[in-house]
């Protein structure tokens, strides 16, 4: 958030406090906290558990923030009042949606004592405080996508903390938990280049380590087009050889870690893998999904990896299941060929290739290698 809109939502907040006589908190869509007005020490003002933690952690944790939406705050277009639970140590609390354009943007929490009525429409000092409270909506409405890439960095690969309060800010865009997807953008040369901006107002994107990441909104849980162009443009604006992975689809925010991680291992096959390229998404992988997922090939197997026309084979062999027919005929080589080759394949890697585990174990190893660089087979 610029420096300009935090200071503007600090004086309204502040406002709000004064107007209402009332120790204010703003917090965003996702309970990320935005600003607060100073305590009274004196013990004046009122102060309990989730002001506390909220002051301090910048953020709510999880189950307060389900409690606090079991009352229909996330709904609510008017004031409203949310009881007080001793046992948990919550005082009771006006809040005041902060909306702009028919989504609630934030909410302005008062811990007022129970004083305020919140359906008085005559009250000015409410009044003012909901005029605050829109003005705070168009702040939070206006802040600029480009300031939602370093959240995204953070949801990410930020710190525990840092994450989950990135994470519930991105939330913000996201209304009612809408479908995403999250793509992983890696240029060719390991460097997104200088300039390089995201080419679509409706995505969020980031640069993380030495590629980017965009969070792309969906119409539909399976209405994937805004995705593919996403990522088409963003890939239209780097160097040839670029690759670009898709993630598994997600409602909200609560899994990003998760789908970075399948639209880098997308990206990672599509950039070893013809077929795939540019783009490849995480369910349409396969058996890719394992080998993306192992740090290399088995020792049994590095053997092999040194002669390029025997790994070919076996690469081959495995894809066509095991069919000598299917295989001779894919790489037109002879049949006698290709037994002599699958000999040598067994001898070099001490594996049965008419055992299942062998074969699997040789399979999800040469896929690793040539995510890893560890294999020069030829893209297919």
């Amino acid at each position: 958030m610029g420096t300009a809109v935090r200071d503007d939502l600090q004086e309204l907040v502040d406002q709000v406090s004064r107007v209402l006589a009332a120790p204010a908190t703003l917090e965003d869509a996702g309970f990320t906290l935005l600003a607060f007005c100073a305590h009274d020490d004196s013990g004046a003002d009122p102060m309990d558990a989730v002001r506390t933690r909220s002051i301090l952690t910048r953020g709510s944790a999880p189950a307060t923030r389900r409690w606090f939406e079991e009352f229909g705050i996330a709904s609510a277009t008017r004031p409203l009042r949310t009881p007080a639970d001793p046992a948990a140590g919550i005082l009771t609390r006006l809040v005041i949606p902060v909306r702009h354009g028919g989504r609630t943007r934030g909410y302005l929490w008062l811990l007022d004592d129970g004083r305020i009525d919140p359906d008085d429409d005559g009250d000015p000092a409410l009044l003012r405080a909901l005029d605050l409270a829109a003005a705070a909506g168009r702040l939070l409405a206006g802040r600029p996508a480009d300031d939602l890439g370093g959240a995204l960095a953070d949801a990410l690969t930020g710190r525990p903390g840092a994450r989950t309060q990135a994470a519930r800010r991105l939330g913000e865009r996201l209304a009612d938990d809408a479908a995403q997807v999250l793509v992983a953008v890696c240029p060719e040369g390991g460097a997104v280049p200088p300039g390089w901006r995201l080419p679509s107002a409706g995505a969020v994107a980031g640069l993380v380590d030495d590629g980017a990441a965009v969070l792309v909104p969906l119409p539909t849980s399976t209405d994937l087009r805004p995705a593919g162009a996403v990522t088409a443009a963003s890939l239209a604006a780097l160097p040839p050889g670029s690759t670009a992975g898709v993630s598994a689809v997600r409602r909200g925010t609560g899994e990003l870690t998760e789908q970075w991680s399948e639209a880098r291992a997308a990206a990672r096959v599509a950039a070893v893998v013809e077929r795939f390229s540019p783009v490849a998404h995480w369910g349409e992988l396969g058996g890719w999904r394992l080998a993306a997922s192992l740090p290399g090939p088995d020792p049994a197997i590095r053997p092999l990896l040194a002669d390029p026309v025997l790994t070919a084979t076996a690469e081959a062999f495995l894809d066509c299941a095991g069919s000598a027919v299917r295989t001779a005929g894919a790489m037109r080589i002879h049949r006698q060929t290709l037994y002599y080759r699958l000999g040598r394949i067994a001898a070099l890697t001490g594996l049965d290739l008419a055992d299942g585990d062998a074969r699997l174990l040789l399979h999800a190893g040469l896929r690793a290698a040539r995510l890893t660089g560890d294999s020069r087979a030829h893209r297919s």
